[in-house]
């Protein structure tokens, strides 16, 4: 199953900039760009929110309504990595980040890297 660890969260003022990064590993018969990567979030009390996608080539890409024009998506696949750019951030943007891998059936998520947009 491959392992991914999200980095790059903390405290950012409104209308900063942030940028989260998700790094893959733990490869057998795949390879990083067999997977569609994704970004989810979570603030306290809500259900997972879906941010962002992008495809295996890192040529499509996708946002939710909420970031459309905020975020960027991009991935580097001789890296193994993925990133989240988050520009004029909001205080609805607060929450857990999560990284997400996904290949057919095969499907891996992080354990999330914080964001917390404070004043």
């Amino acid at each position: 199953q491959v392992h991914l660890v999200e980095s790059g969260g903390g405290v950012v003022q409104p209308g900063g900039s942030l940028t989260l990064s998700c790094a893959a590993s733990g490869f057998t018969d795949f390879t990083f760009s067999d997977y569609a990567m994704n970004w989810y979030r979570q603030a306290p009390g809500r259900q997972r929110e879906f941010v962002a996608a992008i495809g295996r080539a890192g040529d499509n890409t996708l946002y939710g309504d909420s970031v459309k024009g905020r975020f960027i998506i991009p991935r580097d696949n001789a890296k193994n990595e993925m990133y989240l750019r988050m520009n004029s951030l909001k205080f609805a943007d607060p929450g857990m980040y999560y990284c997400n891998a996904v290949s057919g059936s095969r499907e891996s998520w992080g354990r999330g890297t914080q964001v917390t947009v404070s004043s």
